[in-house]
């Protein structure tokens, strides 16, 4: 709708047609959104250090609880790990910029590369992100895991955001969280086998092996049930690593010739895909075997 103005100038009339309307409430929203503006300067600069890594780390809220009410299988329920991958590599294919994404149990960390300017670099963006979208995957794809066990409540992540500058630092990090990942699933798989195959109670176990060390746990389960520890899956020992890799996949095609006829090719690309790795990532072997996941110190 036009608004028309009509005034006298100097005797005579003369009429103007002036922007719609609408244009006035649009000027009375801009100057009301400028007056009360300044409530932007009570946010907090979150932005993270330049040239480090980022590590979104995510724990499972009150997963004993969950784990409990939801009838997990003890010491590992490998559709509850299977669960967790598959949320973290929804995360990873929605962030690019994650290099490498580690979990075990209830946990997971994404490491973000040094150089990424994802969300300006924003912690709170980048961990609520990383959260949200992990959340939303577990719940997703919880029947793909559980099929029709119902899930009774939705489950809850808490973050947090740890900058390391070097690669020595983040190497030391996953380093921790693997090193964590054996000594709980040892006492685990000790504890639960007391209980399940030895007939202890929960309170003798946890009394049975309080103070003990790895290699007595160790004698215990071969001693006393003929269990190799080293043999157990390396899926429970070592955790997953999840990082990006280039992968020749062969695909067929039907093109039109032209005689119009149709015929099917084959064709090879190189696509880049996100794969589980269960291994040692405390050795070198590793990170020897997959260069591009680090960048170099003095970017």
């Amino acid at each position: 709708m036009l608004t028309h103005l009509t005034c006298r100038i100097s005797g005579g009339i003369k009429t103007s047609i002036l922007t719609p309307a609408l244009h006035f409430f649009t000027g009375a929203r801009t100057m009301a959104k400028s007056k009360f503006e300044y409530v932007r300067n009570f946010e907090t600069d979150d932005t993270c250090l330049r040239n480090c890594y980022i590590v979104v780390r995510l724990d499972g809220r009150n997963f004993h609880k969950f784990a409990e009410q939801h009838k997990f299988e003890k010491p590992n329920d490998n559709r509850a790990l299977g669960l967790m991958t598959r949320s973290a590599l929804s995360v990873m294919e929605e962030l690019e910029d994650i290099v490498i994404a580690y979990g075990q149990s209830d946990e997971f960390s994404f490491v973000f590369k040094r150089t990424s300017t994802w969300f300006k670099r924003r912690a709170s963006k980048l961990m609520t992100h990383v959260a949200s979208q992990f959340s939303s995957s577990y719940v997703f794809y919880w029947k793909d895991y559980f099929g029709e066990q119902p899930l009774l409540y939705p489950p809850g992540f808490d973050g947090r955001v740890v900058l390391y500058p070097s690669n020595r630092n983040l190497r030391d990090y996953l380093n921790w969280r693997q090193a964590d990942c054996h000594i709980n699933n040892l006492y685990n798989t000790v504890f639960w086998t007391l209980v399940q195959r030895g007939g202890l109670t929960t309170a003798q176990a946890e009394d049975r092996l309080k103070g003990t060390l790895a290699a007595e746990k160790n004698e215990i389960l071969f001693s006393e049930f003929n269990i190799n520890y080293n043999t157990e899956p390396l899926l429970h020992r070592k955790g997953t690593a999840l990082i990006w890799e280039k992968r020749e996949e062969t695909v067929t095609k039907r093109v039109k010739l032209p005689n119009e006829e149709e015929k099917e090719v084959h064709v090879t690309r190189s696509r880049r895909r996100v794969n589980a790795h269960h291994c040692d990532i405390i050795g070198d072997q590793f990170w020897e075997e997959h260069l591009d996941i680090l960048e170099a110190d003095d970017c």
